[in-house]
């Protein structure tokens, strides 16, 4: 039986009520994403509330979790009460689609619904979760443009084979690629997971590769060196 909480150096985070548990995307997003300059943080999707939690221990910035789901909410609301960050970090249980707060943030990010085709899981908490039937792509990239400031970045982690659909869709919105991220998992295989930074100004985007098992269950020295102020056993 898995874990019901997940411990890193400096918070733990549960995850039993929670459709989506702790997993490498999350942390790749919480480790990767540009929040050391950022005063304003939206989470969208929360979840368990750890690219929050996550964001919060490299930051100074104030930070919204955005969570529609009542179960999900509540546990990030205990997760974050738990760590170090409670005053920074506020959970707002509400419909991204029509959430729209005062001020712009200077930095968005999302590990958001996938699956666009995939047939739905039985579990309807999980099934809203995994798939863009209740926020597509379109309505989180719209949504975004309309709360991401001026000098505003937003951060996404997507399905490899996608990444060149949400590219399309962001340029709609004047929303350019500035860097991305092609994660793989071992060795000679394809990238399955792309984490990419967009802005609202035209560039060359940066293109690297992040190789994060060299073996089963071993790390390479990069993925170690992204995550090693997380991770208890690195």
């Amino acid at each position: 039986m898995a874990n019901s909480y997940f411990q890193f150096k400096q918070f733990t985070v549960w995850h039993d009520k929670c459709a989506m548990k702790v997993g490498t995307d999350g942390v790749l997003l919480g480790a990767w994403a540009p929040a050391k300059d950022a005063l304003r943080i939206l989470d969208i999707g929360t979840g368990t509330g750890l690219v929050a939690l996550m964001l919060a221990q490299r930051s100074q910035a104030t930070i919204t979790a955005l969570e529609i789901d009542k179960d999900a909410s509540i546990q990030a609301i205990e997760n974050i009460e738990r760590s170090p960050w409670q005053s920074r970090i506020e959970v707002v249980r509400a419909d991204f689609k029509s959430y729209r707060p005062a001020l712009a943030f200077d930095l968005i990010v999302s590990n958001p619904p996938y699956f666009i085709d995939s047939m739905k899981c039985p579990d309807g908490q999980r099934s809203t979760a995994r798939h863009t039937n209740e926020l597509s792509y379109e309505d989180l990239i719209e949504g975004v443009s309309v709360l991401l400031g001026h000098n505003g970045t937003f951060c996404i982690v997507i399905p490899t084979d996608v990444s060149e659909k949400v590219k399309s869709i962001a340029l709609e919105y004047h929303l350019y690629p500035e860097r991305q991220l092609f994660v793989i998992t071992k060795p000679g295989a394809a990238p399955k997971r792309t984490l990419i930074n967009f802005t609202f100004k035209e560039q060359d985007c940066y293109t690297e590769e992040l190789l994060t098992e060299i073996s089963r269950h071993q790390y390479s020295q990069e993925y170690i060196a992204l995550t090693k102020d997380y991770y208890m056993k690195l």
